[in-house]
């Protein structure tokens, strides 16, 4: 394994103590109690565990997938997402769509990253922009997902030129150059996503407060 690897490895069992107490508490305690989150939390699993292996791969680790990772943020909120991921990510290593050395970048690079850049788009346009349910669904959802499928390319191309797999000119012009035609499908991924969620189950969102972002809207008029 390499050192990369290892800070990678790191992390995660670092985090695990910051993701741990919400999963335990929360997330595990629904699980039990309510069966018809059971049935969500598995369907969503299942669905991305489904998605991430439909990659398109330019050459060796230049692979571009979708994440829908902005979908599951605003689902399950930053802890519980970032647990879930792994739950995914070990799944498909043991299946095999991973290499069992590569599993604690992928964690990390396309799972704990971008779950971490989805939340900060998502409060800083609840602290910021105005509490709408348009707002919520535009901003956290489709320029959200967009965002983080973005930097996600960006994040893996500093990673690889890091370790020195590449040149910037060969990241720039084979893997880089895919960014603004990834962006706008991740972004309609998630922004579908997000309003149907938004619209028929509300409930199924835990950033999501009719308080905020219906009610307080017409009380403001």
């Amino acid at each position: 394994m390499q050192l990369s690897e290892l800070c990678f490895l790191t992390i995660i069992l670092l985090s695990i103590k910051w993701v741990w107490k919400d999963i335990a508490l929360n997330l595990m305690s629904k699980l039990r109690l309510e069966m018809n989150f059971q049935h969500v939390t598995c369907g969503t699993i299942i669905l991305l565990a489904l998605l991430w292996p439909l990659e398109a791969s330019v050459k060796d680790n230049l692979t571009i997938h979708f994440l829908a990772l902005t979908t599951l943020t605003l689902m399950y909120g930053w802890r519980s997402a970032c647990g879930l991921t792994i739950v995914i990510s070990i799944s498909l290593c043991f299946f095999g769509q991973i290499d069992p050395y590569q599993l604690p970048s992928y964690i990390v690079l396309s799972g704990f990253i971008p779950i971490l850049i989805s939340y900060s788009v998502f409060l800083l346009s609840y602290l910021y922009l105005p509490r709408n349910i348009f707002v919520f669904i535009f901003v956290a959802g489709f320029f959200n997902g967009a965002f983080t499928g973005s930097m996600h390319l960006l994040t893996n191309a500093v990673y690889l030129l890091s370790l020195g797999a590449y040149d910037w000119t060969t990241i720039s012009d084979n893997y880089l150059i895919f960014m603004p035609l990834l962006a706008f499908p991740e972004g309609l991924l998630n922004g579908v996503a997000v309003t149907i969620l938004a619209v028929f189950k509300p409930e199924w969102l835990r950033v999501f407060f009719d308080r905020d972002y219906i009610y307080n809207h017409y009380r403001d008029k």
